[in-house]
């Protein structure tokens, strides 16, 4: 099965104009997007507002930050912080598949061909955690909603993170509006819950000179810890997903059109009636094709994902909304504050460092 992609602009025009009830082709566009993430915990959406020049002047700041020497990306380094901003080394995210004995058994029984890849340590890829929009002025969990890093000698820094991470959050809040609607909630279900929530641009860099050979694993099989994560397309393919039938699909992203991602914080709303999205990336023959092709015409080798991952709001609280709390279910998704679920599940994957003296 492919996935659907699903264009926002007519729904993006009915919020623009007074109308307020939805005509039945817009209803039958928002069942279609909980439809898709319910059946395949993926989307792929076209938004007239995030343009491909918008991605590739992204991409290109990004491919340039990553070359830089590794001393110098260690300088934005905040393990104090729980790497929830500036930049991760490559080395130091554990995939979850590597330290959760229950997903290992899960995979082990499917079929050979569905099986994920096996990785043998943490990923070796370099990830740089950007905060995007605002944050709350008083919170219980402050390291979550931390002062952005930014580097030394990239001036456009700042306005290009801002620009693209401001756009996602506004393509993921319409896709959250839609899906609430689909899913039967109010349409502002989820997004009353995303206000000031620890959004973060996350892109990630991949070495493919260093780490270019078929097979190898840049992220292990596992799901995203938040709400919805939405990436641009990248330049080098390699991402494979589950479908909820337990198929492994790799994903191609048509060119002007992002990719949306369910997390686990979805799933605790819908009390599992939207699973979080199993995924892996991992260098494939398009991968090694696409390496070939940029060797060629001397483009960057960095595997550059334009990724976001938007939160519930850290002092909220997660648990089956409206229906969902009849759900048979429900039971496995209790009330949890958002902030410390999203903490526990760091402290899992290896991104809640000991906090330094001040």
């Amino acid at each position: 099965m492919q996935i659907p992609v699903i264009d926002l602009e007519p729904y993006l025009d009915f919020s623009a104009s007074d109308g307020s009830e939805l005509d039945s082709g817009l209803r039958n566009l928002c069942n279609e997007v909980s439809r898709t993430l319910r059946e395949t915990g993926a989307l792929l959406v076209k938004d007239p507002r995030c343009t491909v020049e918008d991605n590739d002047r992204f991409l290109d700041m990004m491919e340039k930050y990553f070359e830089m020497p590794e001393d110098f990306k260690r300088g934005q380094e905040r393990p104090e912080l729980h790497y929830q901003v500036g930049v991760t080394p490559e080395g130091i995210e554990l995939p979850r598949s590597l330290v959760d004995e229950e997903m290992q058994e899960k995979f082990k029984a499917m079929p050979v061909e569905f099986q994920p890849a096996t990785p043998t340590g943490a990923d070796p890829k370099w990830r740089y955690m950007w905060r995007a929009g605002p944050r709350p002025s008083n919170t219980r969990f402050k390291e979550l909603n931390s002062e952005p890093v930014i580097p030394d000698g990239f001036p456009e820094w700042k306005d290009t993170m801002d620009l693209w991470g401001y756009k996602m959050i506004s393509a993921v809040e319409v896709v959250a509006e839609m899906a609430a609607i689909g899913f039967g909630l109010q349409k502002d279900a989820f997004t009353s819950l995303m206000k000031q929530g620890p959004h973060l641009l996350a892109p990630t860099g991949s070495d493919l000179k260093r780490h270019g050979q078929l097979g190898l694993v840049f992220a292990g099989y596992h799901y995203d810890l938040n709400f919805l994560t939405i990436h641009g397309r990248s330049r080098f393919p390699g991402l494979s997903i589950w479908l909820r039938n337990g198929q492994k699909m790799e994903v191609k992203v048509p060119v002007g059109c992002l990719l949306i991602q369910a997390g686990k914080q979805i799933e605790w709303l819908t009390a599992g009636e939207c699973m979080a999205g199993m995924h892996e990336v991992v260098v494939t023959d398009r991968t090694i094709n696409a390496i070939n092709l940029a060797s060629e015409q001397n483009r960057s080798l960095w595997r550059v994902s334009s990724t976001l991952f938007s939160h519930i709001a850290s002092d909220a609280v997660l648990e089956p909304l409206g229906h969902f709390k009849d759900a048979p279910l429900a039971d496995k998704y209790p009330p949890t504050f958002a902030g410390e679920f999203v903490e526990q599940e760091l402290s899992v994957i290896n991104l809640k460092g000991s906090k330094k003296s001040a």
